[in-house]
């Protein structure tokens, strides 16, 4: 046995390295009769973060070289599934008392260090800045890579394609408000030149901002989606104030700053992220006004490129099913007996012929996975069209 791991004299196993923070951590609920003094302590902290500051830099030039060897082969700066395999690894070595959502964003943060230091990217995500896809875009890639804030949906589409973007950030769907039709159809328009390399899934917290006290808050910015989810918060602590539609959340804090500044006495306020009303200047009069906590929106990363198996992955596809009575029940069976499940689906109208759709579905597995190849084969029997819009690592946490 090793001196690392013998009991002590109270009987308990000390840490060895690699569990629990190899022997640093210590159960601060515990009395410990030889408690170290925040002098003594304070030193320890600084050793420490040498060691860290020092383990990053050496992380880094790794990183460096990892860089050149893509560049030179032409394989992708952002890797979905290698992102997943480093996050598991890193969660899986951690023993506390830093809990999980720290350990994932520090390393969120360096990852987007190492985009940078690889080849600079470029995001495109639906401004303007301070929107909730802005928030999980800052969330999903850090704050080393460049942000385009671009003003439709339909934009986002446009500079991944072109190019001006390396990966765009779009909603998808909201767990209360159901799917993004424009994405949607954005996809139908144009889906086949593009690929969905990622989800992200971001959870969605209102907060009222203003820079009054809230008794003489009168006038309430906001996009309508936004007083729907905050409805019954709003009626019973300010069922008097005038409730001020806004095409975003985040033109809505734009706009209550203004008034705030040339009109202070109409009392403006706006629902929106904190990070609207850090960028605005804003203050948080009160988070989490959302009447359901469970509020959640998922995002797609659209890229030009293909993702690699993961293991746990997804794959989407749209169709319009052929014309012929029970198509899209031969569509489903296809899925059925092959053992797929399907976690999601979608329809629009096709933009083709009035009364005919377009159906969006998400399944569980990738596309070079042999069973889906089988399935991909057999639903051209029942599709007039078909397209595999991508295979992506599944979300396994929720920003």
């Amino acid at each position: 046995m090793s001196e690392a791991s013998k009991p002590s004299e109270e009987g308990s196993a000390t840490p060895g390295p690699g569990e629990r923070g190899a022997g640093f951590w210590r159960d601060p609920t515990k009395e410990a009769d030889d408690a170290r003094t925040l002098d003594e302590l304070r030193p320890l902290i600084d050793k420490v973060d040498q060691d860290i500051v020092r383990l990053l830099n050496e992380r880094a030039a790794l990183v460096m070289e990892v860089g050149r060897y893509k560049r030179n082969s032409g394989v992708p700066i952002y890797a979905p599934h290698r992102e997943q395999a480093v996050l598991a690894k890193v969660l899986e070595a951690s023993g506390g008392p830093l809990p999980d959502q720290t350990i994932e964003a520090v390393y969120r943060e360096l990852m987007s260090g190492s985009f940078a230091l690889e080849q600079p990217l470029r995001i495109g995500y639906l401004g303007p800045k301070g929107t909730y896809s802005h928030l999980a875009a800052t969330k999903q890639f850090g704050s080393s890579v460049s942000f385009e804030d671009l003003h439709e949906i339909g934009g986002v589409f446009t500079e991944v394609r072109r190019g001006h973007c390396d990966y765009g950030l779009v909603p998808i769907e909201n767990s209360l408000g159901g799917g993004i039709v424009e994405t949607l159809d954005a996809f139908r328009d144009s889906g086949i030149e593009l690929n969905i390399y990622a989800e992200v899934l971001l959870a969605v917290h209102h907060s009222l901002l203003a820079n009054c006290e809230p008794r003489d808050i009168k006038r309430i910015h906001s996009k309508p989606e936004v007083f729907s989810q905050c409805r019954q918060w709003l009626a019973t602590q300010f069922p008097q104030a005038e409730l001020v539609p806004a095409p975003s959340s985040s033109r809505a804090v734009q706009t209550a700053h203004a008034e705030t500044l040339l009109e202070p006495e109409r009392g403006a306020a706006a629902i929106g992220s904190t990070l609207a009303g850090q960028l605005y200047g804003m203050n948080v009069i009160f988070e989490s006004i959302e009447d359901d906590p469970n509020n959640i929106t998922r995002f797609f990363v659209i890229s030009r490129q293909h993702t690699q198996r993961s293991g746990d992955d997804k794959t989407s596809m749209m169709f319009n099913t052929a014309d012929k009575p029970g198509a899209l029940v031969h569509v489903l069976r296809v899925f059925e007996e092959a053992g797929i499940n399907l976690t999601h689906i979608d329809k629009r109208p096709s933009g083709r012929n009035n009364w005919q759709y377009t159906f969006f579905v998400d399944a569980v597995g990738h596309r070079e996975d042999e069973n889906m190849q089988s399935v991909i084969a057999a639903l051209q029997e029942h599709c007039s069209d078909l397209v595999v819009l991508g295979s992506y690592p599944r979300a396994k946490r929720i920003l």
